[in-house]
């Protein structure tokens, strides 16, 4: 099978001046839904089109992620048809870039990889950008890192990732850009780091800071207001529930310690500057459930 076999065209492909790539693929870690609230808040504030959709059926175990469906009464009204597509977008001032979302394959991840690089060529995609949320052992009080990775050290010009060498499970979005970099393209991705007991909720500040380092990866001009109003009414939501628990309020202070006191070391060859023992999102999960609860759907 060619990989343009795995893909259908909606449109003409578009003539475009090296445009940027930005992909985030729902199925791997996304902590505070850092990814998806991005990639949610680009298509629902900017004009696009779906230039080129995949077939899910050669991708998608639908077993293991069943797309919802609507029975009223006495049959079935709605299927929620999931989709993975290619669409073009332009920015605020007219400059158009792509931008590559849908549930991460399940299977066939070289063919799929394979298909997404033919697109790639034969858009000219000059920087392919992904990005995604990553638990951290940080505090929501404290500025929002990240870590940066890319297919030539010259791409990237953000501090050095804390970690050094270690072996994670793979995603089909990191491995789309070690195959682009092997094929000589430039390519690079961002890891939001999100504090780990608002891991599993929808955390408004890291698609923020994530969307902000698109932008200044990029120089795209993509509106933010939306999403930074989001972001300071739940951090007053977080605010108020730790204010309203010492219990919670002295494991965020030991957490600021931490991270003060790594933040100020000469020397950071791990995320603590010196050995401690970190707390756990077990110990904050009980004074934050009803929090959690509150947040936990979409909006």
């Amino acid at each position: 099978m060619r990989p343009e076999d795995l893909y259908r065209l909606e449109a003409e492909l578009p003539v475009l001046d090296r445009p940027v790539l930005l992909h985030s693929l729902d199925g791997f870690m996304d902590a505070g839904s850092a990814g998806r609230l991005v990639r949610d808040h680009i298509l629902e504030t900017l004009d696009h089109e779906v230039i080129a959709s995949f077939d899910l059926d050669e991708l998608i175990d639908y077993r293991a992620r069943r797309p919802m469906m609507t029975y009223d009464g006495d049959h079935w009204e709605d299927y929620e048809k999931p989709s993975l597509d290619l669409h073009v977008v332009h920015d605020t001032v007219g400059q158009p870039f792509l931008l590559l979302e849908g549930p991460e394959p399940d299977r066939a991840w070289e063919r799929f990889i394979a298909a997404v690089v033919s697109l790639i060529e034969k858009l000219d995609v000059g920087l392919s950008v992904g990005f995604h949320g990553i638990p951290m052992g940080v505090p929501h009080t404290r500025p929002i890192g990240l870590t940066a990775h890319g297919t030539k050290s010259e791409l990237l010009s953000w501090p050095k990732s804390p970690f050094g060498r270690v072996q994670v499970p793979g995603s089909a979005s990191a491995l789309l850009e070690y195959r682009l970099g092997e094929l000589g393209h430039d390519a690079i991705g961002f890891a939001i780091h999100v504090p780990h007991y608002l891991a599993q909720s929808t955390y408004p500040a890291a698609a923020v800071a994530a969307l902000e380092t698109l932008i200044n990866a990029t120089g795209l001009a993509i509106p933010g207001e939306t999403l930074r109003e989001a972001a300071a009414e739940t951090d007053t939501e977080i605010a108020s529930q730790v204010e309203g628990s010492d219990e919670v309020e002295k494991v965020v202070r030991a957490l600021e310690q931490q991270y003060d006191a790594f933040a100020g070391a000469d020397e950071r060859e791990s995320l603590l500057a010196q050995e401690a023992d970190m707390p756990s999102a077990d110990e904050l999960a009980a004074q934050f459930e009803q929090f959690l609860a509150e947040q936990d759907g979409d909006s």
